[in-house]
């Protein structure tokens, strides 16, 4: 008795599309108000894809990725700007000590 398997027919979906949920939960960190826009789009793209909604759920993720990244970069240029200000603002200090 001999049995064949044949995978399910493709749907053309892609295998994986990728929700950014990391990069969402560490802008959190850098950038609040953008860090919530990001997990809020990561956390529908998974949900998306389960429900066959793969356009929708690369929309998601393109939005993820998007807010996530810019959340990190106006969240490092935040830090670097008050460590250069306690920088700056400190040799001041230094020099009209002397």
């Amino acid at each position: 008795m001999s049995q064949e398997w044949t995978p399910p027919p493709s749907s053309g979906a892609p295998a994986a599309v990728p929700n950014y949920l990391v990069q969402a939960i560490i802008t959190l960190i850098c950038c609040l108000p953008l860090g919530i826009v990001a997990v809020i789009f990561a956390a529908r793209v998974n949900g998306q894809v389960q429900a066959g909604d793969t356009a929708g759920a690369l929309e998601s993720s393109r939005k993820a990725k998007l807010f996530s990244y810019i959340g990190l970069g106006l969240g490092l240029l935040w830090w670097i700007g008050w460590i250069v200000f306690g920088v700056v603002l400190g040799g001041i200090g230094a020099i009209s000590n002397m």
